[in-house]
């Protein structure tokens, strides 16, 4: 069928605009087709309904029907689109502070709020930025701010790890994890002890066991000079596991626990000797280890010690053990003297007194921490009514001290 554009009052064709390419209406046919831009732009007007005089006929009934429904479904549709939202969620330790001020809930597709956590002492968990939706749900949930805290991301198997305090849960800033292998023929490849830090991270990756080779597993001959006469083989130093040195010893000095003057020694596959290379002197005891503040020894003291022998101490409960240097956790006997350096840092307590005095209780309750071993961290939160004036209300314990904050 060949159609023209009608001309107003002079043609037998009707001719108007819908949503995507002109309609048009043959006479000849009672045919029509029909979409509705030009209708919903009231500030042109370009659509057109136009009939042929001469013909005198009117549209029939049913084309203006469909015509209607079309309309009113497009009006429907845009209403609806409009009545759009997303709904508020509840605030847990954040606030917004892009895309809320003087607005409240709900909000309308495309609508942006930014968050932060009210305490800068707090971790973000989820997205910072969100953004509503023309379906009225957010792109992401709304984000929650909570205690600072590092995962145990472990899942080996064959590793054994000792968690220090091993009361707390979950694991805070200070916190301390100590690794062992548990089965036989591994060793631990990483780092012994690692710390979780004020940034939620570890201090190093967790460490893996792995099987040990042979050929890897050396010993080393460190002390070869003093009351040593001869060494077979010599110059060497290093020795791998399974090979031998032979020492003798000088006048007047003797195998290190022994009373040998010359004895062999083998390295084993851990990468120790079976027993240890040292000539030791006629001067070499030491008597009982000294006692040290808030720790003991780990075994029982004896009443003689030779050079070279360490004991180790371990702090009370509730201490920490300073490995800082120059501590550390042994003390060596060494010609007659005990060498070495041990400190134990205090925890810190807070009573129900103090904490009634400035006006605070604990903000976790099902927490009840009295103490805080050193570096741990303890939050609190204000009594109803009251408000935080002066230090954060998240503190650490410093080797027994630590600062209370106060609310009134």
């Amino acid at each position: 069928m060949k159609t023209r554009r009608a001309d107003k009052f002079s043609t037998n064709h009707f001719w108007g605009r819908l949503e995507q390419s002109p309609v048009w209406w043959d006479r000849g046919k009672g045919t029509a087709a029909f979409s509705y831009t030009d209708f919903k732009d009231s500030y042109h007007q370009r659509s057109r309904l136009l009939m042929n005089t001469a013909f005198g006929k009117q549209l029939k009934m049913k084309y203006c029907k469909i015509f209607l429904f079309l309309l009113l479904m497009m009006m429907s549709v845009s209403t609806n689109a409009q009545g759009v939202t997303c709904e508020g969620e509840q605030l847990i330790n954040v606030e917004i502070v892009v895309g809320n001020p003087g607005k409240a809930p709900p909000y309308k597709p495309g609508h942006i709020l930014v968050f932060r956590c009210t305490d800068v002492n707090l971790k973000m968990h989820g997205q910072r930025t969100i953004e509503c939706l023309s379906n009225g749900k957010w792109d992401y949930p709304y984000p929650k701010c909570g205690e600072v805290t590092c995962l145990l991301n472990t899942k080996e198997n064959n590793i054994r790890l000792d968690r220090f305090p091993d009361f707390e849960c979950p694991v805070t800033p200070g916190y301390n994890l100590t690794f062992s292998c548990t089965g036989q023929g591994l060793i631990l490849k990483g780092q012994r002890e690692i710390t979780c830090q004020s940034n939620g991270e570890w201090s190093s990756p967790f460490p893996k066991c792995e099987e040990k080779h042979t050929e890897e597993i050396t010993c080393e001959l460190k002390s070869n000079t003093f009351g040593v006469k001869k060494i077979n083989p010599k110059g060497k130093t290093i020795f791998r596991a399974g090979e031998s040195v032979e020492i003798t010893c000088s006048e007047k000095h003797w195998i290190f626990f022994t009373k040998e003057s010359r004895k062999t020694f083998t390295c084993k596959d851990d990468g120790k000797w079976d027993n240890e290379p040292v000539c030791a002197g006629q001067t070499t005891s030491c008597g009982p280890p000294p006692d040290v503040n808030d720790a003991d020894t780990i075994e029982l003291k004896k009443d003689e010690y030779t050079t070279g022998e360490r004991v180790e101490y371990s702090c009370f409960s509730k201490y920490t053990l300073d490995l800082r240097p120059p501590f550390s956790r042994f003390l060596t006997c060494d010609q007659g003297e005990w060498r070495g350096n041990i400190k134990c840092l205090k925890p810190c307590t807070v009573t129900v007194e103090e904490m009634e005095r400035r006006g605070i209780d604990l903000a976790y309750v099902n927490r009840q921490k009295m103490f805080a071993p050193h570096n741990d961290y303890v939050t609190f939160a204000c009594k109803r009514g009251k408000f935080s004036v002066g230090v954060p209300l998240r503190q650490q314990c410093n080797d027994g001290v630590m600062t209370l904050p106060e609310c009134k």
